[in-house]
């Protein structure tokens, strides 16, 4: 019997089992791949405070050793179902695990939506990113394309415009989905350009680092050479198995403010996978403090 199980690794359930430890509970965290999450994509992290410039995966690699010094287990499975027992939770595997607890702290993260092209796995962090606050630096003075054409990629290129030489959107559809006003406000900026109704085909590469993106229009292809790519086709949260017992908003997030409460006592949420504006690294960790400080004070009421 545990405290608190955490279900997921990145930083949001990291941090939970941190405060959770130092708050006097037992705390497992199940993760199903490899600690650390999205943020092992970076290369480069510099805005977390206190670190000038550290990698996602050192981050990672400070923050998985910093919970088992605090006393933390944990488990690479992958939780398929929780399940009520009186005052205390079943977290299930599918690899057949089953651990009993007294609160749960989901915080499965997200996916990115991915282009689905050959490379594109071994390419991300060493030519493809995802947040132009995290990695736009990267590319000061340089070319990068962006792939998307809704709000979240007109953000992402307005950043980069302030930033890279040139901007070059490419969108699948004939038209820009976001915000008009975002849309005038990017396309009003000499160092951007746009390429609708275009299909990203194949990522090209020079002696196995980026180089750029084979397009498709009409049946015509073209090469436009950049030096990264920013991937803005959405994001996937992986939120359905835990649906009956924390509810969902349109987009698949969980339902939760601030607070990380949910619906069923003793389940809370953090991170990525909740509904929230800010998605960084940062407000992640945050979560974890909150959702934990929560769990301990439930479990001292019981």
């Amino acid at each position: 019997m545990y405290d608190i199980i955490v279900v997921g690794g990145g930083p949001a359930g990291m941090t939970a089992a941190l405060y959770a430890q130092r708050n006097g509970k037992s705390a497992l965290v199940i993760e199903k791949a490899g600690f650390g999450g999205q943020i092992t994509h970076s290369p480069k992290v510099e805005n977390f405070p206190g670190s000038l410039s550290i990698s996602g995966n050192e981050l990672a690699d400070k923050l998985f050793s910093q919970i088992l010094e605090q006393g933390a287990e944990f488990e690479i499975e992958t939780v398929c179902a929780i399940e009520q027992k009186g005052d205390t939770k079943l977290v299930k595997t599918e690899e057949g695990g089953e651990y009993e607890c007294k609160a749960v702290i989901i915080a499965t993260g997200v996916k990115h939506r991915m282009l689905g092209l050959e490379g594109e796995d071994d390419l991300v962090g060493e030519g493809i990113s995802f947040c132009a606050v995290c990695d736009g630096d990267f590319y000061k003075d340089k070319t990068v394309c962006v792939a998307g054409g809704g709000n979240s990629a007109l953000q992402e290129a307005i950043l980069l415009s302030d930033k890279c030489k040139e901007v070059i959107m490419l969108q699948d559809l004939d038209f820009f989905t976001g915000e008009e006003k975002l849309q005038q406000v990017l396309f009003a900026r000499d160092n951007v350009s746009a390429h609708t109704g275009v299909k990203i085909t194949k990522l090209l590469t020079n002696g196995g680092e980026f180089a750029g993106v084979e397009i498709e229009k009409n049946g015509a292809k073209e090469e436009i050479s950049c030096d990264g790519l920013f991937v803005a086709i959405g994001l996937i949260p992986e939120n359905e198995p835990f649906k009956e017992l924390v509810d969902l908003n349109s987009y698949g997030y969980f339902d939760s403010d601030e607070g990380c409460l949910t619906k069923t006592p003793g389940i809370f949420v953090a991170g990525d996978c909740r509904s929230k504006n800010i998605r960084q690294v940062t407000t992640a960790a945050a979560d974890g403090t909150i959702a934990a400080l929560a769990a301990c004070r439930y479990i001292n009421e019981l």
